[in-house]
C-alpha cells in the first residue's frame, strides 16, 4: 500500500488529490491527531513522532510512505532516508513534500530532475508555514539550489494549524490570525509573485488567506502539485511501481477519537469513511 502520514487532518487534502489522480492504488492514511499539531514542537520530538508513524506504516505493509506534513518533512525526512531506511527497511521508500513544492514554487517543470541551478529564474516568492518548517530553512535551502536568483521570503504562522485542527476556520478569530500574519509578511516584502502554503492544514483557510492577499496573487497549495510529481516519480521508478497493489483499498487510522476523525475525513474526501484508533510509540 501507499502510506500517507500526517500530524493530523491536513494530509487528507493530499490524499483527496491522490484518489482523483491515482485512484487505482491502495492507500493507508495515519493521522497522529492526538499529538497534533507538530509545528511548535522541538526538533527531537518531531523526529521521534515521525519515526514512530513511519515505522507503523511500514509494519502495516506500506512499501512507499509519503510524509504529508511539512514540519515532519523538514525536521525528519532527510535523517530517516539516510540513516534509518538503509539499515531497517532497505526495500522501502520514504518521500516528502518539501522538494516537490519547492520545484513548483520555482517553476521547475514536472519531470525535470536535473539538479542544476537556474539563475534565469527570478521574481519574489513567499512561504507560509509552521514555526519549525520556517526555522528549519528547508525551503530556502532547496530554492537556493534550484533557483539562486529567486528572492525568497518566509513567514511563520504558528496558530493556523491549530485553528484547522480545532475546526475554527471561518470565524472572526480565525480571520484575525490570518490577517495578522499576512500583514506582517506584506509589510516586510512588498509585492510578491507567488505564495506557497507550506502546511497542508492551511488549505482549509484558503478563502480567508486569499481575502487578505493582493488580488491576483498566485497562491500555491500542495495537494495538486504533489500528485503531479508523485506520478512522475512512479513513472521514473517502474521497478518499484510494479510492487504496489492496485485494488482500490483505503484504510484510515488515527491516534485520537475515530468518530471525529471519520466526520472530518468524510467531509474532506466527499465519501463516508471508516477509521480505527491506534497507539504508536
Amino acid at each position: 500500500m501507499i502510506g500517507i502520514f500526517d500530524s493530523g487532518y491536513g494530509g487528507l487534502n493530499i490524499l483527496k488529490s491522490l484518489l482523483r489522480g491515482l485512484p487505482e492504488y491502495d492507500y493507508l492514511y495515519l493521522g497522529d491527531n492526538a499529538r497534533a499539531p507538530y509545528g511548535a514542537r522541538s526538533f527531537d520530538v518531531i523526529y521521534q513522532f515521525t519515526l514512530q508513524g513511519v515505522k507503523q506504516l511500514f509494519d502495516f505493509g506500506c512499501s512507499l510512505v509519503l510524509i504529508a506534513c511539512n514540519t515532519a518533512s523538514a525536521r525528519a525526512l532527510r535523517s530517516l532516508q539516510q540513516d534509518y531506511l538503509p539499515s531497517h527497511f532497505p526495500n522501502h521508500r520514504l518521500l516528502g513534500i518539501i522538494r516537490p513544492s519547492a520545484e513548483a514554487l520555482a517553476r521547475i517543470p514536472v519531470g525535470d530532475v536535473a539538479n542544476r541551478p537556474r539563475p534565469e529564474i527570478t521574481g519574489k516568492v513567499a512561504i507560509l508555514g509552521t514555526r519549525e518548517t520556517i526555522r528549519s530553512r528547508s525551503y530556502t535551502l532547496e530554492l537556493r539550489k534550484l533557483a539562486p536568483s529567486l528572492e525568497v521570503w518566509q513567514q511563520e504562522c504558528p496558530i493556523w494549524a491549530a485553528l484547522v485542527e480545532a475546526g475554527e476556520i471561518t470565524g472572526a478569530g480565525a480571520e484575525w490570525f490570518v490577517q495578522r500574519y499576512l500583514l506582517q509578511l506584506l509589510e516586510q516584502c512588498g509585492k510578491l509573485d507567488r505564495v506557497l502554503l507550506a502546511c497542508t492544514h492551511y488549505t482549509a483557510l484558503l478563502p480567508l488567506i486569499e481575502k487578505h492577499l493582493p488580488e491576483g496573487l498566485e497562491v500555491l497549495t500542495q495537494a495538486e502539485l504533489i500528485v503531479e510529481r508523485l506520478v512522475d516519480w512512479l513513472e521514473r521508478h517502474p521497478e518499484f511501481e510494479t510492487r504496489l497493489p492496485k485494488t482500490g483499498t483505503r484504510r484510515f487510522f488515527t491516534t485520537d477519537d475515530p468518530l471525529h476523525f471519520c466526520l472530518v475525513a468524510s467531509d474532506v474526501l466527499g465519501v463516508e469513511v471508516g477509521c480505527e484508533t491506534i497507539a504508536i510509540d
